[in-house]
């Protein structure tokens, strides 16, 4: 999986991106101008003579790390939800992103056995006229390329946004359904190979909405208590084995991982066209209300929860988020990510930690 921030920019090193974006019809979201540069992760393959490129603004700080410690100050651009991203030049690889942005981090870092990175996230938050913030965000791992991974991290939240201003709040759980289905199908008529694993979590009203489509995970800290919010989908897993296998599809397991059709080795996501009849997009939603013990929610792609416990992630995470004068969550994700790293895991490593806290009144 590959990582890299895309904030929106007019420097020469970024190209415009050629798809039309679709337009935002969000109440709760307010106009497109009010919100927040959405970021997603990109990679492309980088040069050794090529430098580092930092952007930042007063609240939000994006550090594309590569090869030469050398850095250029890049200015990001104040833009709505309708210009969701633009992309590197393609010669371009980022071993590493960092985000600083209002109420989240972000740490990205490509795995070593790895080519182009496959991972991508977004991150959508706009200020609510009630001093209550409104948000998306969202953890994509692509596999068989990063092309659905990119796909998602530019559409699902939009897809989604639109769905939920359809429909009343006992409707969100159908909303966010219909915005994995609609991302999916539209991912599906590009004809494009490969598929995508996500996680999002949706913060409105004071509640918390996540969903998840594969093995990326959330977990959150109840005064301190992991909580898984998602479970993974895994072909292993016995209600996802009896679903394929009612539809007509094996599922086997070589050298201790279970697999569909002696391929995938998720049983759901976005893409995936040659096992979609059995690798469905459908997602699992879980909505609980924002209390105060409910400190912060871990997102990351399956190369951290491979290698790092619930529990172990917490622990990890919670001095420098909870109890302090001086919070330092996006030095708490890279020490995840490094603990991971460090225990093996040679995957991309995608963790994002959102601070409850900042998205209620």
């Amino acid at each position: 999986m590959t990582c890299a921030a895309i904030a929106i920019t007019n420097a020469p090193i970024f190209s415009p991106s050629q798809q039309t974006p679709k337009p935002l019809i969000s109440p709760f979201f307010g106009k497109p101008s009010s919100i927040q540069s959405p970021l997603t992760c990109y990679n492309r393959n980088l040069r050794e003579d090529e430098v580092s490129t930092v952007c930042s603004t007063s609240s939000l700080s994006v550090i594309l790390k590569r090869k030469r410690p050398a850095k250029i100050s890049i200015p990001i651009v104040s833009l709505g939800l309708g210009h969701v991203s633009q992309t590197p030049r393609d010669e371009s690889r980022l071993d590493e992103v960092e985000v600083e942005g209002e109420g989240y981090s972000v740490y990205c870092k490509r795995g070593k056995k790895r080519g182009d990175m496959e991972d991508r996230y977004s991150a959508i938050v706009d200020n609510a006229k009630n001093n209550s913030k409104q948000a998306f965000f969202g953890v994509f791992d692509g596999h068989g390329g990063a092309k659905a991974a990119d796909f998602a991290g530019k559409n699902l939240g939009r897809n989604i946004i639109n769905e939920v201003a359809l429909r009343s709040e006992e409707g969100l759980e159908e909303a966010v359904r219909e915005g994995y289905l609609t991302t999916d199908a539209e991912f599906l008529k590009l004809n494009a190979n490969g598929g995508s694993c996500c996680v999002t979590a949706l913060v409105q009203n004071g509640e918390l909405i996540v969903s998840n489509a594969g093995d990326c995970r959330a977990v959150m800290s109840r005064g301190g208590v992991a909580e898984a919010l998602t479970v993974d989908h895994r072909p292993s897993r016995q209600d996802e084995m009896e679903r394929i296998q009612r539809l007509g599809g094996y599922v086997d397991c070589c050298r201790s991982v279970w697999r569909i059709q002696g391929s995938l080795a998720v049983s759901r996501g976005i893409g995936d066209s040659r096992l979609k009849r059995w690798v469905v997009a459908e997602p699992e939603t879980k909505i609980l209300t924002i209390e105060p013990e409910c400190e912060f929610v871990i997102l990351a792609s399956d190369g951290l929860w491979e290698k790092v416990t619930n529990q172990e992630a917490v622990d990890l995470l919670r001095p420098f988020c909870v109890g302090v004068d001086n919070r330092q969550p996006l030095s708490a994700c890279k020490k995840l990510v490094d603990l991971a790293v460090t225990r093996g895991s040679a995957d991309d490593i995608t963790a994002m930690v959102i601070q409850l806290g900042q998205f209620v009144q």
